[in-house]
């Protein structure tokens, strides 16, 4: 088959790629672009270690075709931090040490970015059920949801 060229928008800035029509979006970011912070945990969607957002919506990129990113915008846990400066999400997750091996954390941070943008001042119960789709074997979730609530008052205070 021939390759599918695609024009999107990755964290700000046009991306141009061309990519095989089974291809997944995640493998497009990871193989093609080298965005690698995205993470292949399960490729059936159950994980989240893949998440992106997809015209601010989260989505696992492993269940997205790289094609169907065309006219688009792709937010990935590159685009997060503001060139050196960490966004207080992952300021947050450092010092909860919210994060061990790091599979899920690039998800987690997508997850809980997607989250802040639409409601910046969450309940507990709002973080763990839009979190509810990443899956961690390492921390155990309450270090998480607690970075979470501090990065949140965080950004209200500007």
């Amino acid at each position: 088959m021939s390759e599918i060229h695609v024009s999107t928008t990755i964290n700000g800035d046009p991306v141009a790629y061309l990519c095989e029509p089974e291809e997944t979006l995640l493998d497009v970011l990871r193989d093609r672009l080298g965005l690698t912070g995205s993470k292949e945990g399960c490729s059936t969607g159950d994980c989240g270690a893949c998440s992106v957002t997809l015209d601010g919506r989260l989505v696992c990129s492993c269940l997205v075709l790289g094609a169907e990113a065309d006219g688009h915008e792709i937010g990935t846990v590159e685009g997060i931090a503001q060139g050196e400066q960490l966004h207080p999400l992952q300021t947050r997750f450092l010092e909860f040490a919210a994060l061990q091996c790091g599979v899920c954390t690039p998800g987690f941070l997508v997850a809980a970015k997607a989250l802040l943008d639409r409601n910046p001042d969450p309940s507990e119960t709002e973080i763990r059920f839009a979190l509810a789709g990443n899956l961690c074997r390492c921390t155990g979730y309450d270090k998480i949801v607690r970075a979470v609530q501090a990065a949140a008052a965080d950004i209200r205070k500007g």
